[in-house]
């Protein structure tokens, strides 16, 4: 698989709506994810993300207009001891609880499907980042509908073991803008990911589309120490 410019990827797309990143520095010593969602609907726009303990959840920037909660208010971001989750909406929660019950991140999500927003259908982005010892391994779920049909569940997971240095993986719930929405095709794409948290913080945000980007969390884990740094960008601030 050839690796894309992840800017030239993000400019060039209006609407990839909620995305999801893992990967590792070029020095090879920290993983690294990032989350970001966008919006079309003054809705789905009023959100910012706040710290939350170790993870991160998603907030009504003006709670007076908030209008359905449902889809749209979760934990995009929690921590289970030597694991981070990071997914599109509260599969978050749904990994949490069978990952703490032994459960594999797969057979977690079993329960899951994607969103019951028709005739959308937003397929449901997991990943999980696992060190140990100082290894890491990730891995990345997309759920979804078959071409919009809600009676068929397609279930794709993309196993990372020992990652290279440099690189990672992108997932987002759409094609492009559309109405439906087409949903997210193929692979995880592979991007390069750089040393420097906040030079990766601006490359996603500044090519985000402008009118319908929401918020943007970024961490970076040490392998070695467990210890991590987050950025956290809101459109919305107060």
């Amino acid at each position: 698989m050839k690796a894309i410019s992840l800017a030239q990827e993000l400019s060039t797309n209006a609407y990839p709506g909620r995305g999801i990143i893992i990967g590792r520095t070029p020095d090879g010593k920290k993983a690294v994810t990032a989350y970001f969602i966008m919006g079309r609907s003054a809705n789905s726009r009023n959100r910012i993300f706040v710290e939350d303990g170790d993870g991160i959840r998603t907030q009504a920037y003006d709670p007076s207009k908030l209008e359905d909660p449902s889809l749209i208010i979760y934990a995009p971001v929690r921590v289970l001891g030597n694991k981070t989750i990071v997914t599109n909406g509260d599969q978050t929660d749904t990994i949490y609880e069978g990952m703490d019950r032994q459960m594999t991140f797969e057979q977690s999500l079993r329960s899951r499907t994607f969103e019951p927003d028709a005739p959308n259908y937003t397929p449901r982005i997991s990943g999980i980042l696992h060190i140990e010892s100082s290894t890491y391994n990730y891995a990345l779920s997309i759920l979804k509908s078959n071409r919009g049909d809600p009676d068929s569940c397609q279930r794709f997971t993309f196993a990372y073991e020992h990652p290279k240095a440099g690189e990672g993986h992108f997932i987002h719930t759409y094609q492009q803008d559309g109405n439906p929405l087409p949903s997210y095709e193929g692979e995880p794409k592979l991007v390069s990911i750089p040393d420097d948290i906040d030079a990766f913080t601006k490359l996603l945000w500044t090519n985000l589309n402008e009118d319908n980007k929401v918020s943007l969390f970024v961490r970076y884990i040490d392998i070695a120490t467990g210890d991590f740094e987050t950025k956290i960008v809101n459109k919305n601030s107060h």
